[in-house]
């Protein structure tokens, strides 16, 4: 029993570490580090002079970079290690990460937290129909910067092009219609969202060259009439921003304007996924508290709220990473 009283003991300090691991990753991530190590390996010295610090707190910082895979040592000079390496090119990846200290600072004290009912990400989350521009700008660029991971996992599962309009909902600035248009050039679009979000998207739209495809109308899709005639339409990273009443109230409006034989198709993070149980229900838990809305569901609770909004023939299609998503398809009846 001793190995595995060890075992379990190091996985125990591990989660008492695992702050500390995220905020070397922040470190690194904030110093840009990753990127300066793209053309070749660097000292600490060099990198302390390039990033104003001394070089002993530089080489310390480097140090725990190499303990977590993300750079590795050679002698005196550090370079990207595998898990570094994927920060490079990954706009979206360096997003999130940046953007969790807010999450972080909340973090810092869960149970008040847990008092609250949310933190400082919901002042970030300012996404409501009276919200002024200079106020959803954050969320929406966060969104557009993070959106290609997720559009490459849909579309890698959901074959988009045996469709002929899509409508997305909560669509934001366009990144997943465009990537859907541009996987099939017969498919036509239309991006629903808040009408300051709605201009961002026509004019992504219009400069991706699809505006002839594709157009955006604003509007809160709780409460205006949401467009017709779509025979798909998507909801990503939409339904677990609310509360159950409200993605009841969102997809028993989907089914009332969808076509016979229409498709919608719903991706995001789910709790109780095999393999990735913490990040569904523990930090999607945590995180969506801190943005004081919404909730992860399981993709049995997901089946259940899709049946009860009237819809059928109801499939799950799995995904590369199905952390970062996974995919539920209804039906209308024919």
């Amino acid at each position: 029993m001793r190995p595995i009283a060890r075992r379990r003991a190091r996985a125990v300090f591990d989660l008492c570490a695992g702050f500390v691991y995220t905020q070397t990753l922040l470190a690194l991530v904030q110093l840009d580090i990753p990127r300066a190590l793209l053309s070749g390996a660097l000292s600490a010295e060099e990198l302390a002079r390039q990033r104003d610090l001394p070089a002993a707190r530089m080489e310390r910082l480097l140090r725990a970079g190499v303990s977590l895979r993300l750079l590795r040592r050679s002698g005196r000079r550090f370079a990207l290690g595998p898990l570094g390496a994927a920060l490079i090119d990954n706009d979206g990846l360096e997003a999130m990460i940046a953007h969790h200290a807010l999450l972080y600072g909340d973090l810092a004290d869960p149970v008040a937290l847990l008092r609250r009912g949310e933190g400082s990400l919901a002042r970030f989350w300012t996404y409501a129909p009276d919200a002024p521009p200079d106020m959803a700008a954050p969320y929406t660029a966060l969104m557009r910067r993070s959106q290609p991971m997720i559009a490459a996992e849909i579309l890698a599962a959901y074959p988009v092009r045996d469709h002929r309009l899509l409508l997305d909902i909560g669509g934001g600035s366009g990144r997943f219609l465009t990537a859907a248009l541009e996987q099939a050039p017969a498919l036509r679009g239309i991006v629903f969202d808040l009408p300051t979000v709605a201009t961002e998207a026509a004019a992504a739209l219009q400069a991706a060259g699809l505006s002839r495809r594709a157009r955006a109308l604003g509007g809160d899709f709780l409460h205006d009439p949401l467009p017709g005639g779509a025979d798909l339409v998507s909801l990503v990273r939409v339904l677990h921003d609310h509360d159950d009443a409200n993605a009841l109230r969102l997809l028993r409006r989907i089914r009332a304007v969808m076509p016979r034989g229409g498709t919608l198709l719903v991706a995001e993070p789910m709790a109780e996924t095999t393999g990735a149980a913490p990040v569904g229900d523990a930090y999607f838990g945590w995180y969506l508290l801190s943005m004081g809305r919404g909730e992860p569901r399981s993709a049995r609770r997901i089946e259940a709220m899709l049946r009860d909004s009237g819809f059928g023939s109801i499939q799950r299609r799995r995904t590369r990473i199905p952390m970062l998503a996974q995919i539920m398809i209804a039906r209308v009846a024919e």
